[in-house]
């Protein structure tokens, strides 16, 4: 199954995350499918990429908790219903 959930990089204390699709039995930071977007928690900054999140939701990827909230902030799911 394809989830989307977060990738983790950068230094220690000062953490970033890539939001990923990738195979749900491969480990978090492990090689993606594709890259859809960005997410910095100090900062609370976004960036997605919201066609190719669409896509992937509308072909069954699932995402994870945290990115599911990310999303809703966003309002993709608006768009994918819609």
């Amino acid at each position: 199954m394809i989830k989307l959930r977060l990738k983790k990089y950068g230094k220690k204390r000062e953490v970033s995350y890539r939001i990923v699709a990738i195979n749900s039995a491969n480990r978090r930071d492990g090689r993606p499918l594709e890259e859809l977007g960005f997410y910095n928690p100090r900062t609370d900054e976004t960036r997605l990429n919201v066609p190719a999140i669409v896509t992937r939701l509308k072909q069954g990827a699932q995402p994870s908790d945290t990115v599911r909230s990310i999303l809703k902030k966003a309002k993709v799911f608006e768009q994918v219903n819609g």
